[in-house]
């Protein structure tokens, strides 16, 4: 796809190594669930859903309803977990499908029983418990009678029961395992109240900084986001292990000679010190380089750093090459990924702007293409290409 504004190449053997090395850290026994919401952290939700499963996922995990159908539109046939709420009116299309829903508050968990009544089959469900995030979740006395109402009810079936841990660093911070012991005492209490029972039911609290930090192993399933790219979710998870996923790349659609004290871009930030050769490339903001690299960043350009001039825009990027021998338009100019010795990978990006990964590969815009590349082939973003 060199021929588009921008493209994002999304590396499918690496994605499957990433999943090898998951299955290696916990162990044969739990289920990988490959979360693949905010279209799988920009990288293509439903390419990336399909080489998952074929890679050894058993379920996909996405936020909303909408997503989740999505996914089945487009040939998913796995378990689907929404881990956000689902509203009642959106249950019954979840249900429908085959979508599995969490059930985050009592009054939810009444409200999708409710919408679904008269379906002939159940909502299959899980009961999300809040041990310490404080953002969705019961409290562990609402998650028993929560699952009682469940096992009482005949429109909801118990498909599992998850917690979400806190720290970016998983169990490498105390809190972790305040949130494990809470969790671990409310299935406790389940299991002795026989309100575990049923059909292929899950429980799972370990994300992708609870896998890299040891605790993965724990339950039924794992839910497995941004490690699955190749990004630690926090520095001191950082591992070669994880191959990168994704590089994202341009080419130079002008070539600018500018005089000294002439400037670049609004405001006129940068000004020329010497005479000096400007690559203009055809990616800003909206395709997901951050205009606080204004000034601060740079990109790869025949093997070699070159820095970002003056303030980045909605649609372009200026860069110095005055010092790349033999620059022409068309050229390469990589953003994120490998060119010849140099890389430059999300978590550096992220760095330099103060955020953290995941807003980095999120905020790839809809005009970059994605190519999906295996050894075998490259792909465009089609899953019947997969």
């Amino acid at each position: 796809m060199e021929s588009s504004r921008a493209w994002a190449e999304i590396d499918l053997d690496a994605m499957s190594s990433n999943l090898r090395t998951v299955r290696e850290r916990i162990g044969p026994s739990p289920a990988i669930l490959l979360v693949a919401k905010a279209d799988a952290y920009g990288h293509g939700a439903v390419a990336v859903a399909h080489h998952a499963l074929a890679s050894g996922a058993q379920g996909i995990a996405v936020t909303s309803c909408g997503e989740a159908l999505e996914l089945r539109r487009a040939g998913i046939r796995s378990r689907i977990v929404v881990l956000g709420p689902v509203l009642g009116e959106e249950a019954p299309f979840a249900v429908r499908a085959g979508v599995e829903v969490c059930l985050p508050s009592l009054e939810l968990t009444e409200e999708v029983a409710s919408s679904v009544r008269g379906l002939r089959r159940p909502a299959r469900v899980h009961v999300k418990i809040d041990t310490g995030l404080g953002r969705l979740g019961l409290r562990p006395d609402e998650g028993l009678e929560a699952l009682r109402r469940v096992r009482d009810c005949e429109d909801l079936e118990l498909a599992g029961v998850m917690t979400h841990l806190a720290a970016p660093d998983g169990a490498l911070a105390s809190e972790t395992a305040l949130q494990l012991a809470r969790f671990d005492r409310l299935l406790r209490d389940a299991r002795e109240g026989g309100l575990l029972a049923g059909r292929d039911v899950w429980v799972h609290g370990a994300n992708s900084a609870g896998v890299l930090s040891g605790v993965g192993q724990r339950y039924d399933a794992v839910r497995v986001g941004i490690a699955a790219f190749g990004i630690a979710p926090h520095p001191n998870l950082a591992t070669d292990e994880l191959r990168p996923v994704l590089s994202v790349r341009t080419r130079i659609v002008h070539l600018a000679r500018l005089r000294r004290g002439e400037s670049v871009g609004y405001g006129g930030t940068w000004t020329a010190q010497r005479p000096s050769l400007v690559a203009v490339l055809p990616v800003g903001y909206d395709d997901g380089v951050s205009w606080r690299l204004s000034g601060r960043g740079s990109v790869l350009i025949a093997g070699r750093r070159v820095p970002i001039l003056g303030r980045v825009s909605m649609d372009y990027t200026s860069v110095d090459v005055t010092d790349i021998p033999g620059v022409r338009l068309g050229d390469r100019a990589t953003l994120i990924g490998r060119d010849g010795e140099e890389r430059i990978r999300v978590e550096e990006l992220a760095e330099l702007v103060g955020t953290i990964p995941y807003e980095i590969s999120c905020s790839i815009g809809k005009r970059v293409a994605r190519t999906y590349i295996t050894a075998q082939s490259s792909t465009p973003a089609s899953p019947l290409a997969l």
